[in-house]
């Protein structure tokens, strides 16, 4: 019956272009349909292919490459080398686990080498994630390759010295002394360093094959990392090393985003994929090791920022089990910060180094007289760092807590303000900076303000709040426009993002104001429709917020509806982007993607609707603003809220 079906086909008149496209959906698996579909593209001139070209990117999860004779494979890989190059946030897709022929994971990775370094660093927390998907046997060789050593073997080396030393699992230093640095090179001392300095200057000027990407490839002292100028051969693994070996920075996130996955947890792991991740980070210790004086630089501060960290979790872990209160802790803090030998460390000065957080800021000491502990259960330290410039960079340490889950919609706000941004539009977004520097800890960047709660607690209302910090006479309100405009979109841009996310438990000690006006959000544990509370607004906007633009009724509250859905449409047309970036974080350790992986990415593409059309997109959201301002609900669950917080003052 299939062979008369398929001899019926080939007597139909020939179908169109547009029409074949259809039978390379998943809807149509065998191998015959799939093939007549080919044979009509082939009848469609180049202009007409550059039209369907992301449709036909698209096509290729559902190929069976096992089910493809050699000779049709090349083929078709040629024709993706004449399509006109894909666009970046495109070719991340094909690096999803739906594709998986190296070779169009290698187009993908081309691609990538066109995007400058500030574009790279907002995709890199997932480029990290995707090198699940990589080919593990061309990692682990190419560490044999620069390092000379079985990583699954040096691996396990390494963990028995580590418990000999440590004397209990997990210990981050020590995964870096042991399995990543070598004890040499985990001293900060000045004397050291230039040790270190005069070695590479004496050293020869070129490095041996094995340090290069490829064993072929020669290597100068202006870049020895460059990569292969073959596509064919460049790895995913090497293409990240290559860039954070040329810009700190990205060493910087690269390197706090390998050691959190390189971690030797209790819980249930892949353990190919955690001897993956320590063979990338071997590799690229070793490729800056062997670099000139930047790249040892690099690797200096790099372990510098390891020993800061490992003796501050110690530092927190000691006040923590110190009897007392809020303020009897935060007594304690200020005592062993400004203490140099309660942990054999000077919190208050040491070598000035890149902050792991924000390596754009090189810190120098800690003030302890300005410590602090929040009022939260697990009592977060708020740290006055100094920097090198004379300024003061305020941030918060967590201890206790996965910060992963935060870090992503961070980074996905920043995103969007971004994006929003390249579009001529500017929400006044508060993009703080997350990272997680452990499965347990982890820094936030501080932002000066107060809680929505809080305002109306002391001012009565947030007008009040405003009209406090920025009076103006004869302005609307008595405030100063600017800060009200500031307010309006800042209130806009948070209102679809916190929508689009699926951001839960919301309440007003979780939404802050700056005295600028601007309106921002603060812990993400619930995040892609997930929320504690029973019935919860599609969106945030509470009865409050709304009688700070003037009502309903106010000239600000119709422009705040504006910005939410000139916002909305932009946002909508970089949805390929958004959940390319949501795909390749199916498999990370964040928790309510792990919930129910397979759903994460529609979750966030049942919000855009992109099934409709932009007109019908913004009676949508009118509809959700509606519900979301007289929703009863919110106001009840509110003032539970703030019976729980009164037990934590």
């Amino acid at each position: 019956e299939v062979r008369q079906a398929l001899s019926m086909m080939k007597q139909w008149a020939p179908m169109d272009v547009e029409d074949a496209l259809e039978l390379l959906t998943p809807k149509f698996t065998h191998p015959a349909v799939r093939k007549y579909a080919i044979s009509r593209l082939k009848q469609a001139p180049d202009d007409d292919l550059l039209l369907y070209l992301l449709q036909l990117v698209q096509a290729l999860k559902y190929e069976d490459f096992n089910e493809i004779h050699d000779g049709e494979v090349r083929q078709a890989l040629s024709m993706m080398k004449q399509w006109a190059p894909m666009d970046v946030e495109d070719a991340l897709e094909l690096l999803t686990p739906k594709f998986t022929h190296p070779a169009v994971r290698k187009y993908a990775i081309s691609r990538l080498k066109q995007a400058p370094d500030d574009d790279l660093l907002l995709y890199l927390l997932q480029l990290v994630q995707a090198l699940k998907y990589e080919d593990f046997n061309e990692i682990h060789d190419e560490y044999a390759r620069v390092c000379g050593k079985d990583p699954s073997t040096a691996e396990l080396e390494s963990r028995e010295s580590r418990l000999m030393q440590s004397g209990h699992r997990g210990s981050q230093a020590s995964l870096l002394s042991a399995s990543v640095l070598t004890a040499s090179e985990m001293t900060s001392s000045t004397t050291s360093r230039r040790s270190t300095d005069a070695t590479i200057e004496e050293a020869p000027a070129a490095l041996d094959n094995s340090v290069s990407v490829n064993n072929n490839t020669s290597v100068d002292n202006n870049n020895p990392f460059s990569e292969d100028p073959s596509e064919e051969r460049l790895s995913l693994a090497s293409f990240l090393i290559s860039r954070a070996c040329s810009n700190s920075v990205v060493a910087n996130y690269l390197y706090w985003y390998l050691l959190i996955e390189c971690e030797d947890s209790d819980a249930a792991r892949d353990l190919t994929a955690r001897h993956m991740y320590l063979a990338v980070m071997r590799t690229f210790s070793h490729r800056l090791a062997r670099g000139n004086a930047d790249h040892q630089r690099t690797r200096s501060f790099l372990a510098r920022q390891q020993v800061f960290i490992d003796k501050l979790v110690k530092l927190v872990k000691t006040v923590t089990r110190e009897s007392g209160n809020r303020n009897k802790k935060a007594e304690r803090l200020q005592q062993l910060l400004a203490d140099p030998d309660a942990f054999k460390f000077n919190f208050t000065n040491f070598e000035p180094m890149p902050f792991p957080l924000d390596p754009n800021v090189t810190i120098k000491g800690i003030v302890a007289k300005k410590a602090s502990l929040f009022k939260s259960a697990l009592m977060p330290s708020k740290l006055t760092f100094l920097t090198t410039e004379g300024m003061e960079y305020e941030a918060i340490f967590k201890h206790g807590d996965d910060l992963r889950q935060d870090q992503l919609i961070l980074q996905m706000i920043t995103l969007m303000d971004k994006l929003l941004r390249r579009e001529n539009l500017d929400l006044k977004l508060t993009p703080y900076k997350v990272l997680a520097t452990s499965s347990k800890h982890g820094f936030l960047q501080f932002i000066e303000s107060v809680t929505v709660a809080e305002a109306l607690a002391t001012e009565g209302s947030i007008q009040n709040f405003f009209r406090k910090h920025n009076p103006c006479e004869g302005a609307p309100y008595g405030i100063k426009p600017e800060t009200m405009d500031t307010y309006i979109r800042s209130c806009a841009g948070y209102c679809v993002i916190t929508y689009l996310l699926g951001v839960g438990d919301r309440h007003l000690d979780n939404l802050l104001l700056t005295r600028g006006g601007a309106l921002f959000h603060i812990d993400f544990g619930y995040i892609l429709g997930r929320d504690p509370k029973p019935l919860p607004p599609p969106m945030k906007l509470s009865k409050e917020m709304v009688e700070a633009m003037g009502g309903v009724h106010s000239d600000l509250y119709h422009e705040f509806r504006k910005q939410c859905y000139t916002a909305f449409l932009h946002l909508r047309r970089h949805a390929n982007l958004m959940l390319n970036l949501f795909s390749l974080m199916v498999d990370a350790s964040v928790p309510d993607i792990a919930l129910e992986p397979d759903k994460a990415v529609k979750k966030v593409q049942d919000k855009l609707r992109l099934d409709l059309g932009d007109e019908e997109a913004v009676h949508y959201l009118q509809n959700l603003l509606d519900m979301s301002v007289t929703a009863v609900m919110a106001v009840l669950v509110e003032q539970f809220h703030k019976f729980a917080q009164y037990w934590r003052k």
